[in-house]
């Protein structure tokens, strides 16, 4: 029984230090989200750059999985290019080894969980007090990395109860394998990072076993291997659900390390050594040749394991960017094989948020900007679908026109439905004002979008009638529902640019109130003529009104997409 609670407390333990780490990535993420994406975007220009920008993220975040699956969410949406993405992702490999640092330096050297609780109590007035959302934030970022310490602590301490002689004895059996030995130690690095989902959490685990002499430093070795390709599964997870690019992205990861391991594995011993002569160089004894029972030496010892895992893990992933940092074209050509450009039109489907949200809801809302501006070039294609419609000279070429549009209505309802229920999700996790605000206003988006897809439909439904009543129009008719239309195509023009605009909220829509005023003029032009011609001889009176009921509608149409431009602008007070 008392086997069980321990084996139970270990696990408990595992869980506060997972549960610590992310409560630490996640608020880091909130206060940084919208700085890591003008600095994802700004710092891409080449590999080294890439790397730079790879590493300096997962260093802020402390989350090299929540990099990795940033950047796959970021090619996605189209904001970076898969060559981009690979050098961020080595940079990523790079970054997340300060994790590790961060635990044999205060982990081992000092006993943080003794400052957990008051760093506890401190940020639970941060988030509970009146304040700025950073504040609370902040205040988050606190409780998580004092959990995670804690945690820490916790699974050294049950670590090391559990470590009992008969299961010394059980281990030992498994490193006396030779080369089989590092096989399934490389295997359980993989299997403990894929259970986890995070490498830290099996970088702890190999700290303590080896610092403890359960595991020589060579297995612990082969468990990092093992760690670093576990670590990529989350990412393949996360792109499973997103188009090609994401997945050419997450494979690369996954290319990247296990290339990695293969070319260390041909190495082993030399590479062993080098990590051994690094350490040394420092006054601690060598790693490779460590013997804990030596007491009058015991503590140098484990200190040279404890910074060997930490070098080892450091020095795997510098070399086998810097390696590869030359051949990402190569690694590019190389997954586009694996997965290749589909031909089938993916025009009708989401593009860029086919998944869920992101770990953090703060990261979602760029997939989703990218979704919606796609939803508005889908509604923009309209336009050529109407004229089509009217300028059609027979039943048959109208009839095609119009099924387009039936479509493109029932494509509009769909893809409002989706991208409402995406930002309810995102919306259910903790999300800052600014980002409340912009879910606010992508709702009214779609809404509006979605109201133009039944504008078209509802012009077909008027070119019905008339054919069927067999009222069709005449050349200077044809001519000025053109020019309407130019004109609704100038305002479709304008709605777009505003919502690729680069800032969260606009300040200026003059291009989308200049080209609203130039389909009102032109609508009251039309009116008017019409009531004017109604009163002259020849001038088919029911042709007319079917006439004007599209020119209004057109104006309707036009009312929608200015309310685009107006959702998104910046609200004052």
């Amino acid at each position: 029984m008392q086997v069980i609670l321990q084996i139970l407390t270990l696990l408990g333990s595992v869980a506060l230090f997972l549960f610590g780490l992310n409560l630490l990535s996640g608020g880091l993420q909130k206060v940084a989200g919208d700085g890591l994406r003008s600095f994802l975007a700004s710092m891409t220009s080449n590999p080294f750059k890439q790397i730079i920008t790879g590493i300096g993220v997962t260093a802020v975040i402390q989350s090299s999985t929540a990099t990795t699956i940033m950047v796959v969410s970021f090619v996605n949406a189209g904001l970076l290019v898969l060559g981009q993405a690979i050098g961020v992702i080595m940079g990523a490999h790079i970054g997340t080894t300060i994790t590790s640092w961060i635990m044999a330096v205060f982990g081992f050297s000092f006993n943080m969980a003794d400052f957990a609780f008051p760093l506890i109590f401190l940020g639970f007035l941060m988030m509970q007090l009146k304040g700025t959302q950073a504040q609370k934030e902040i205040g988050q970022i606190i409780i998580g990395f004092a959990l995670f310490f804690i945690g820490f602590a916790q699974l050294r301490s049950t670590a090391q109860v559990l470590i009992t002689p008969e299961s010394l004895g059980f281990l030992h059996s498994w490193t006396q394998l030779g080369v089989g030995s590092i096989f399934i130690f490389l295997l359980i690095g993989i299997v403990l990072t894929v259970c986890f989902q995070s490498s830290a959490a099996t970088m702890a685990i190999i700290m303590i076993l080896v610092t403890t002499g359960v595991i020589p430093f060579k297995l612990a070795a082969a468990m990092i291997l093992g760690e670093n390709i576990g670590t990529t599964i989350a990412a393949n997870i996360a792109a499973s659900v997103g188009n090609t690019a994401a997945k050419r992205t997450a494979i690369s990861h996954t290319v990247i390390n296990t290339f990695g391991v293969c070319w260390v594995l041909c190495i082993f011993p030399l590479f062993l050594k080098l990590v051994g002569s690094i350490v040394t160089m420092f006054g601690l004894p060598d790693p490779n040749t460590a013997d804990l029972t030596d007491t009058t030496n015991a503590a140098a010892i484990s200190t040279s394991l404890l910074y060997s895992v930490c070098t080892m893990h450091t020095l795997f992933n510098i070399v086998n960017t810097l390696l590869l940092v030359w051949f990402i074209p190569q690694i590019v050509k190389l997954v586009t094989w694996i997965f290749p450009t589909k031909e089938e039109d993916e025009m009708y489907r989401l593009k860029y948020i086919s998944g869920g949200p992101l770990s953090t809801a703060e990261l979602s809302l760029e997939e989703a900007k990218q979704e919606i501006i796609h939803f508005g070039e889908i509604c923009g294609r309209e336009v050529g679908f109407i004229r089509e419609a009217i300028a059609a000279g027979s039943a048959e070429e109208f009839d095609k026109m119009n099924d387009q549009l039936i479509k493109y209505e029932e494509i509009t309802d769909k893809i409002e439905y989706e991208i409402a229920s995406y930002l309810g999700e995102v919306s259910k996790g903790e999300i800052s004002a600014i980002s409340a605000q912009r879910i606010k206003s992508m709702y009214r988006v779609i809404g509006e979008l979605e109201s133009i897809g039944d504008s078209g439909e509802a012009i077909g439904r008027m070119l019905k009638r008339s054919h069927e009543h067999g009222k069709w129009f005449g050349e200077d008719m044809l001519q000025k529902l053109g020019q309407m239309l130019d004109k609704v195509e100038a305002a479709f023009t304008a709605m777009i640019e505003n919502m690729k605009s680069p800032r969260q909220f606009l300040k200026d829509i003059s291009n989308a109130e200049a080209a609203e005023d130039g389909i009102n003029d032109y609508r009251d032009i039309l009116r008017e003529e019409h009531i004017v011609n109604c009163e002259k001889p020849g001038y088919n009176y029911q042709t007319g009104v079917f006439y004007i009921d599209i020119v209004q509608e057109l104006e309707k149409m036009g009312d929608f997409i200015i309310n685009v431009s107006q959702s998104l602008l910046e609200k004052v007070g």
